[in-house]
C-alpha cells in the first residue's frame, strides 16, 4: 500500500505538472474522469478483446495505461479539493484505508463481485464508473493485481514518468531545443536505468531521479 509520504510526493508532482500544462487548470475544470475512461478503453485494446481473431495481451502496455489512469485520478482528487494537496491526501488516504480485498461494487442497479470478473469486465466497470463521476479505488486495485502491478511499482513508475516530463519541460521541450536522444538512447531508456538503481522508499526519491537525469543529460 502507498505510504502517506509517497502519496504526498505524487500529489505534489501532479499539481506541478497540471500547472505546467495550464496555470489555470483548477478554473478550467478539465474532465479528468473522462480521460480515465478513454485510457481504460486503450487498456482493453492492449489486452485484446476481438473474439474473431488471435490477440496477445501486452502486459507492459497495460501497466503503462494504469500509470496514465493514475495521473488522471490524482488530478481528479486535487480538483475536487481546489488544488489543496493536504485535503486531497486525506481524501485519498481514507479511500485507500477503505479498500477491500474482495470488493462488491454497486453499479447500474447491480451488486457486482469485482474479483469474480475478468480483466476486461473490470476495465469496462472502470470506464462506466468514471463516466458516472465515481472514483473506485478497490476496483482500480483489483485491476492492478490482474496486471501484476503493485502499489510500490505504480509509485516507482509514476514518479519516474512525472519527473521525466518535468525535466523535459525545464530543458526546452516546448521550444524544441530539448534533445530526446542522449548517447544513442532515448531518455525513456535512461530513465529505466536510473529507476532500477534507486530506492523508491527514499523520501527524496523524486529529487534523486531529477538529479540523475540532469547528470546523464549534461554528459
Amino acid at each position: 500500500m502507498l505510504s502517506p509520504e509517497q502519496a504526498s510526493a505524487m500529489f505534489s508532482l501532479q499539481k506541478t505538472m497540471n500547472t505546467k500544462v495550464d496555470p489555470k487548470w483548477i478554473q478550467a475544470r478539465y474532465p479528468y474522469l473522462r480521460a480515465v475512461a478513454i485510457e481504460g478503453a486503450e487498456a482493453i485494446e492492449h489486452h485484446g478483446w476481438k473474439w474473431w481473431k488471435k490477440q496477445d495481451k501486452d502486459l507492459a502496455q497495460l501497466q503503462m495505461e494504469l500509470i496514465d489512469i493514475w495521473h488522471f485520478l490524482l488530478s481528479e482528487f486535487l480538483l475536487r479539493h481546489e488544488g489543496d494537496e493536504h485535503k486531497a491526501l486525506l481524501h485519498l488516504t481514507d479511500q485507500l484505508k477503505a479498500i477491500k480485498s474482495h470488493p462488491n461494487l454497486n453499479f447500474d442497479n447491480q451488486n457486482i463481485q469485482v474479483n469474480s470478473c475478468d480483466l476486461i469486465r473490470k476495465l469496462e466497470l472502470l470506464i462506466g464508473t468514471a463516466i458516472a463521476g465515481r472514483i473506485e479505488l478497490s476496483l482500480f486495485e483489483s485491476i492492478m493485481t490482474d496486471c501484476e502491478l503493485t502499489w510500490t511499482e505504480l509509485y516507482r513508475q509514476y514518479i519516474g514518468k512525472n519527473v521525466l516530463n518535468i525535466f523535459r519541460q525545464d530543458n526546452g521541450y516546448k521550444k524544441g531545443s530539448y534533445k530526446k536522444i542522449w548517447r544513442d538512447k532515448e531518455d525513456n531508456e535512461h530513465l529505466v536505468e536510473i529507476l532500477t538503481s534507486l530506492d523508491p522508499s527514499s523520501t527524496d526519491f523524486k529529487e534523486q531521479i531529477y538529479l540523475s537525469l540532469k547528470h546523464a543529460y549534461q554528459q
